[in-house]
């Protein structure tokens, strides 16, 4: 029985030290090739195209892409820009092609650019070979150029609407999701919805009754439009809840007004775009009683709205406008507003550099505007 007992008490020593002895298997380590190398994002037009996992280079096509990726900080990744972007060396009429020219100029130019068509040179982008297409064309371009070049193309349209309307964020955020730059783009959108906020809270409480009526005119859209050419919906006045005659008729957007009727309407301030009134010069020498008809002529109560349409919605000029118009519709709400130092700061913020005086060297001020006598 002493002898079974041994043996059984054995087995179970040496069963223990096998045990001991035995090692456990590591987890097999990843490899490189099991690394994502592709992500997949949904753009403006809620196509999911698959991208890089890391996008490093890109290029922009169409309006108001290359834009938002300045506003993003993200310039270095650029491998070519369009030409219509390369004209701004002097002109601070497209803000961030007038802040950005150097960095531009030294590209290779990837299209001729000017809409939302496809205008792009798809033998040069084949060349260069940019990992994204970031892209304000229309989606029908779009995916002709993605088709013509094999490189994924995101949309990043966004519409020249209101007063920076959600498709701007919209847009703004898809672009961030593909250069991951989500902390900039948010702050970007945070900083604009801080100006939004000041101006309704300045003007939300101003009855009715207490408004002047206001006009826009000669604004631009599509290119340049004489006194007439006006805006319902007028994204500057929509932000300080101005009283804009426009609104009145139902029409939608930009609309050429009737002259009687602008002159029906009389409004008490008129805003015109500086970069227009040579064009409003000319109608004047042509007409000057229709002028002279208006009470905010006669009276000198003429005042400029910079064009914040150019290649889409310039943000930082609409902003601008916006701070300038209330302080002229509503001086005593704006009357700690310094329009030229308020315009630099909102400047800096999206673009890294203060050009107010350039743009008042370049005829893009705000201020007074003098219609001149007829001739």
């Amino acid at each position: 029985m002493k002898k079974l007992f041994s043996i059984l008490l054995s087995c179970i020593l040496l069963l223990s030290l096998a045990a001991c002895g035995q090692k456990e298997t590591p987890a097999p380590e990843k490899t490189a090739s099991e690394t994502p190398v592709t992500r997949t994002v949904t753009d403006s037009f809620g196509r999911e195209v698959v991208i890089p996992a890391e996008v490093k280079t890109i290029v922009c096509t169409g309006s108001g892409a290359l834009r938002m990726v300045t506003y993003l900080q993200c310039t270095d990744r650029l491998v070519g820009v369009e030409d219509c972007d390369k004209e701004y060396a002097t002109s601070t009429l497209r803000d961030y092609a007038y802040a950005y020219h150097d960095t531009f100029d030294a590209l290779p130019s990837i299209g001729k650019g000017g809409g939302t068509a496809n205008t792009a040179y798809v033998e040069e982008l084949i060349r260069l070979q940019p990992d994204v297409i970031l892209s304000g064309y229309t989606q029908e371009a779009l995916e002709d150029l993605a088709q013509s070049t094999g490189i994924p193309c995101v949309s990043i349209r966004a519409k020249s609407i209101n007063f920076i309307d959600d498709s701007f964020y919209t847009a703004m955020r898809v672009a961030a999701e593909v250069l991951a730059v989500q902390e900039r783009c948010e702050e970007v959108l945070q900083y604009i919805d801080g100006c939004k906020a000041d101006l309704d809270a300045r003007t939300a409480d101003i009855p009715d009754g207490d408004k002047p009526a206001v006009y826009a005119g000669a604004v631009t859209f599509s290119g340049a439009h004489g006194f007439t050419g006006t805006y319902s919906n007028f994204g500057p006045f929509m932000a300080i809840h101005a009283n804009n005659v426009a609104d009145e008729i139902g029409e939608t957007g930009y609309f050429d007004a009737d002259p009687e009727r602008v002159v029906a309407w009389d409004p008490e301030l008129i805003f015109l775009d500086p970069g227009n009134m040579p064009l409003v010069r000319d109608e004047y020498r042509t007409n000057p009683s229709f002028f002279d008809s208006l009470t905010a002529v006669r009276e000198g109560k003429l005042y400029a709205c910079v064009s914040f349409n150019n290649y889409s919605t310039n943000v930082g000029y609409a902003l601008a406008n916006a701070y300038y118009a209330g302080s002229v519709i509503y001086p005593e709400r704006f009357d700690d507003v310094g329009i030229a130092e308020k315009t630099d700061d909102i400047l800096e913020f999206l673009l890294g550099c203060r050009y107010y005086n350039d743009m008042e060297a370049d005829g893009l001020a705000f201020g007074v505007i003098e219609l001149g006598p007829a001739q």
